[in-house]
């Protein structure tokens, strides 16, 4: 099933009781608001989903498995309310992505910057190639990752969070990998996609209701992150506004 969009798009196909749930957008497969919305929304369908025991998230292409916000939508907003609406979206797709009654597998194919990294974390069950180095540079641009740090915290640690936000550069795939974020790296694609359905067939396999009570199991203690994250929302939203930001936005823009 493909949803079109001209700024992005979603596919979702299932077979044999996996769903493999794939976003793309040009722009490094970044995610603007509608893109984000769609991705809540289909996860939200998925759950609900009595043919489909597990989800294979995934991007298009080869390049960067996701770039974050979107630069040109974090530009246009113009007040508190479509900024801390926007930075909702993340919440959204988290909070889908933790109420989903299916297990999520993460491909993570290449890089991973800012809300892509809150993504990562969320999957029950992220493997990746060593071209997966990650990155959160919002302190850089006036902000910080406020939306997406209790999904990186409750994989990495508090530790290891404080180093990305604080240092805002990349961290190898190894690094990840060591911290928890990733369960497996491979050195390609082929090697990556060969475990990717040897895992999703095996989970395809186990009784759908055992996944759903294990899963409940992963996720214990963040029931506070439908209210947490949306209070994040908005401390990102607020600080996004700030002459800081819109000037860093700029200058990142046009380096682009």
């Amino acid at each position: 099933m493909a949803i079109p969009n001209p700024n992005g798009f979603l596919l979702t196909m299932i077979e044999n009781k996996i769903a493999t749930l794939e976003f793309g957008h040009p722009a490094s497969n970044s995610l603007p608001s509608d893109l984000l919305k769609r991705l809540t929304h289909e996860l939200n369908t998925l759950s609900q989903n009595i043919e489909v025991s597990v989800i294979v998230l995934k991007s298009s292409g080869s390049g960067a498995f996701c770039a974050g916000a979107s630069f040109d939508e974090l530009l246009a907003v113009s007040n508190h309310e479509e900024a801390t609406l926007f930075f909702s979206g993340f919440a959204n797709v988290l909070n889908a992505m933790r109420n989903c009654s299916k297990i999520i597998i993460g491909r993570i194919h290449g890089k991973v910057v800012g809300g892509g990294v809150g993504i990562a974390a969320a999957c029950d069950y992220a493997l990746a190639t060593t071209e997966s180095a990650i990155k959160l540079s919002e302190l850089a641009i006036g902000i910080g990752p406020f939306v997406i740090e209790p999904a990186v915290s409750r994989k990495i640690g508090k530790t290891a969070m404080t180093e990305m936000t604080v240092e805002a550069d990349w961290k190898s795939a190894s690094w990840a990998n060591q911290k928890g974020l990733y369960a497996k790296i491979f050195a390609t694609t082929a090697e990556l996609d060969v475990e990717i359905k040897v895992f999703a067939n095996k989970f395809a396999r186990y009784n759908p209701d055992a996944l759903f009570e294990m899963k409940k199991v992963f996720w214990e203690g963040t029931e506070n992150w439908n209210t947490l994250l949306y209070e994040r929302a908005e401390i990102s939203g607020r600080l996004v506004l700030s002459p800081f930001s819109k000037n860093a936005l700029i200058q990142l823009k046009n380096k682009q």
